[in-house]
């Protein structure tokens, strides 16, 4: 099912989507609809990485339980280079 929704646009920001839309080979409507889209997915994607943050933020009070942020970084570099490299240990807090 699709909705009608009325937006009161002041009139630049009319004149700049009708530009960015013409630009990207759209109608006005289809780009706002893929703006809103677009925002919708950065809140959401924005929301869960928050509630990942909160999660090990209780799991650091929890268990205590760190990595290194050098050594992550150091891991990560030799993994992508395609070194042979053990994996940083967590250590108490």
């Amino acid at each position: 099912m699709v909705a009608t929704t009325t937006l009161k646009l002041p009139d630049e920001m009319k004149e700049r989507i009708a530009s960015a839309a013409e630009a990207a080979d759209k109608t006005p409507h289809a780009w706002m609809v893929d703006a809103l889209a677009a925002q919708i997915a950065l809140d959401e994607r924005r929301r869960e990485f928050v509630e990942s943050a909160f999660i090990a933020e209780q799991e650091v009070a929890e268990y205590g339980l760190v990595y290194d942020a050098d050594e992550v970084f150091s891991h990560l570099q030799a993994k992508i280079a395609g070194k042979p490299v053990k994996a940083p240990k967590a250590r108490k807090r």
